[in-house]
């Protein structure tokens, strides 16, 4: 994971900006509050059928570039599989980092 994408998930995770678990980021799709999904590459295909499915339905945009593990690290917080941004501004600068090379 690059170094100030981590930084920048572990800011939002301090200013209470993302939602973490499975059910609780399936409701933030649900009720429109995630801007962008992250999704663990290791997750059960159950569990990426299932969010993935939400936020396609929903427009929400989402990525699978890293493990339970690293995301965890990057929040401060033992391994999470499922992260929801909460936060327009946040999700954006987030997305900035996922689609710029050498960033």
């Amino acid at each position: 994971m690059n170094q100030k994408l981590g930084q920048l998930l572990g800011i939002a995770m301090r200013a209470r900006k993302i939602i973490t678990g499975e059910e609780l980021v399936i409701r933030a799709i649900r009720t429109k509050r995630a801007h962008l999904v992250l999704l663990a590459s290791d997750a059960s295909s159950n569990t990426a059928k299932k969010v993935s499915d939400k936020c396609s339905y929903y427009g929400v945009p989402f990525c699978m570039l890293f493990d339970r593990y690293e995301i965890g690290r990057a929040i401060g917080k033992d391994a999470r599989v499922a992260v929801a941004v909460v936060d327009a501004q946040i999700a954006d600068r987030i997305q900035h980092f996922l689609h710029t090379p050498n960033s």
